[in-house]
């Protein structure tokens, strides 16, 4: 690679936060989740932790002594807080006596949000990152290579490196330029089914003496981040599993990243009962994006997720001008909501050539089947016929 050295480091804390950082602030699609300080907050806090199954090698590409590329590696024993399924590939590999782990995932971990993953000076820069990231792989003797939901610009540099794509499908809100001027502007946009259920929706939350309140930043008070901790940990242990993230995780987050965040609170009778927090873009640079990341209640109200989630968080929107709200991984129901379809990226290796002709021709039919269902997605738009 020329006068490049590359180096894999062990921590986030061995990479300098501010290069880091300017690294990603140069991107064309800078993800607040790539921030140093969220990704130092996994690993210090225990969230994504070697003992989690979360070993971080972030593999930097220096020229002297300036970082010119970087990218957050992680070595799995598991794949747990991808969104991106692979349990088939895993599977596959054990029933020829294989061993798919560990593997090595370049992500924001227990973040399915699209954005840059290969931070990087320049394009060739990014390509030379992408065949350092699959030598590292070889030297480690590792099964393969994932990079989840990438920008366009890493996908690009993937392709290049012969990586292959699999896409799968979320759901984002957008404002329309030159923006919504209010939330019954925004109803007004569309179908008269879609209006009418929505307001049915909110009205069933209104009736039930449930009023909100938001903070953000250094505005959400402790009280506050306790609370959603509750709500947070509760939601995940009624699905039966303990929760990825700690209170400590959020704390880190309150300490060094809180202009990242905003906390809509959910209170009846002067008692909080519900939350959702979500994330903010931080770049002042790049227009404001929201992104729906967690939620959780106390109490059973019919609607409240809807109006927690996707109701109150679009209102923000509006109002702060926010170009587009990503509700996150999944779930047609969105759609209801006037969140749409959105195709995302991520981009595969394997080591094993059989098994990585055998993923090839999975890829291509399962590819044809996700534009199919774009497709039929796009014939249900909930707007009105234009």
């Amino acid at each position: 690679m020329n006068d490049y050295v590359i180096r894999v480091l062990a921590s986030p804390s061995d990479i300098d936060p501010q290069a880091w950082n300017a690294l990603l602030a140069a991107q064309p699609e800078p993800s607040p989740f790539m921030r140093h300080e969220y990704l130092a907050a996994m690993h210090d806090s225990g969230s994504a932790s070697p003992e989690r199954g979360w070993t971080p090698q972030f593999v930097t590409l220096w020229r002297g002594e300036v970082l010119e590329a970087a990218c957050a590696l992680y070595l799995k024993d598991h794949s747990y807080g991808e969104y991106v399924f692979d349990w088939a590939w895993a599977n596959a590999y054990e029933q020829h006596g294989l061993a798919y782990y560990p593997k090595a995932v370049v992500a924001a971990p227990f973040t399915p949000v699209p954005g840059a993953r290969l931070l990087a000076r320049d394009a060739p820069s990014r390509t030379l990152l992408v065949q350092a990231l699959v030598a590292v792989c070889k030297e480690q003797e590792l099964s393969s290579l994932h990079l989840l939901f990438g920008a366009d610009a890493d996908i690009a540099a993937c392709t290049e490196a012969g990586l292959m794509l699999r896409h799968t499908v979320q759901f984002h809100w957008t404002n329309t330029q030159p923006g919504y001027t209010n939330f019954d502007a925004f109803l007004a946009s569309l179908s008269h089914d879609k209006r009418k259920k929505i307001r049915q929706e909110r009205r069933k939350v209104a009736e039930a003496g449930v009023s909100f309140r938001w903070s953000r930043g250094t505005d959400i008070s402790t009280a506050d981040w306790d609370f959603f901790y509750r709500c947070y940990e509760r939601t995940y242990r009624e699905h039966g599993n303990p929760p990825y993230l700690t209170r400590d995780f959020f704390q880190r987050m309150a300490d060094t990243l809180p202009e990242a965040w905003l906390l809509f609170v959910a209170e009846r009778d002067g008692r909080p009962i519900a939350t959702s927090l979500i994330a903010l873009s931080t770049d002042a640079a790049q227009p404001l994006v929201a992104y729906g990341r967690y939620w959780g209640a106390l109490e059973r109200v019919d609607c409240l997720h809807f109006e927690a989630c996707y109701y109150q968080p679009i209102a923000w929107c509006i109002a702060h001008g926010a170009v587009r709200f990503e509700g996150g991984a999944q779930g047609e129901h969105k759609m209801a909501r006037a969140l749409m379809p959105v195709r995302t990226t991520s981009a595969h290796w394997l080591a094993h050539p059989s098994f990585a002709d055998a993923v090839e021709r999975f890829l291509e039919r399962e590819g044809a089947g996700i534009e199919n269902y774009m497709d039929h997605l796009g014939e249900r738009s909930p707007f009105k016929a234009t």
